[in-house]
């Protein structure tokens, strides 16, 4: 194979590498099954639901909604329509560490005495305040229905259900030269996309060179 032909390959390996990359993808979800351990108004009961997180960009920040596969609790009696309002804590991890509060509606039909409460989707807004990585986890959720309060605790360490790359409102990881020759920092993705732009733009100049030089050679050759 010629040398013309290894620097082209070179060059095309090295762009493809850049553009996975910048390809990468920002989000990875995954249902997780976490075990509630519930404080309730007949004493303690216990029940696993595998709980799914999903975010949609709104904004400065993320609508997250947080979905409930199976019940976790009951009642030992009806609970008419609208008796029962759900609520919780999405823990967040990572760069920018806090939690979220996130609610759903009030049951919207009757639900049967000694009958697993399914809770409805919980949504709430989650801005982020730095950049970088974070993970959602489901935190404790809180039941109350008819003056009543249930609080259930996930005892199992749940995983995460949800990882982004999230970017604060200013961009704070980037700071602006404060005349002391410092270059702005970026995070972790952008400077690994920024090494490999460098990478491509030298490769491309070492080509030029050597196809300048091989040409160079050749017209010195003829001469």
């Amino acid at each position: 194979m010629s040398y013309q032909k290894r620097t082209a390959l070179a060059l095309a390996s090295a762009l493809a590498g850049t553009v996975v990359l910048m390809t990468a993808p920002a989000a990875h979800a995954t249902v997780v099954d976490v075990d509630y351990k519930c404080k309730t108004p007949i004493g303690d009961k216990s029940a696993v639901s595998p709980i799914d997180i999903k975010s949609v960009k709104s904004g400065g920040g993320y609508r997250l909604t947080m979905s409930f596969q199976k019940g976790v609790s009951s009642s030992p009696v009806e609970l008419g329509k609208g008796a029962m309002s759900p609520g919780a804590v999405i823990k967040v991890g990572g760069a920018d560490p806090g939690q979220v509060q996130v609610s759903g509606p009030p049951n919207s039909a009757a639900i049967p005495a000694n009958t697993p409460i399914k809770i409805s989707d919980l949504s709430g807004t989650y801005t982020p305040k730095k950049s970088g990585k974070v993970d959602f986890t489901a935190g404790v959720l809180t039941i109350k229905a008819l003056g009543t309060t249930t609080t259930c605790t996930p005892s199992n360490n749940p995983g995460p259900s949800l990882q982004l790359d999230v970017t604060a409102a200013g961009n704070p990881q980037s700071t602006p030269d404060d005349g002391g020759g410092q270059l702005p920092k970026t995070g972790p993705l952008d400077s690994a996309v920024a090494l490999g732009t460098l990478g491509g733009t030298v490769l491309l100049t070492g080509a030029a060179g050597v196809l300048w030089l091989t040409k160079r050679g050749q017209g010195a050759a003829v001469r």
